[in-house]
């Protein structure tokens, strides 16, 4: 699954050939997180996203919601 947890964060980094590649998928993380109302904590910089995934309503942990987040995300890239 390739996600690590750090620091109560269920975390990954995806690496792209450019910007627009990294926010296509950005984009389509989006519509994924607002369908399940669970929105990741996430960073870009050019062809890099960095996202961390944890449950604010559960204090800030991670819990199921975060692991159907990240097979989803993972689901986007094709694994």
């Amino acid at each position: 699954m390739d996600w690590t947890l750090q620091n109560n964060q269920l975390c990954r980094s995806f690496k792209f050939k450019n910007f627009q590649e990294a926010f296509s998928f950005m984009v389509r993380v989006a519509f994924v997180a607002e369908k399940q109302n669970h929105h990741p904590n996430w960073s870009n910089v050019y062809n890099e996203v960095h996202i961390a995934l944890c449950t604010h309503d559960a204090g800030n942990t991670v819990t199921e919601r975060d692991y159907k987040l990240a097979k989803r995300i993972n689901a986007i890239l094709g694994e």
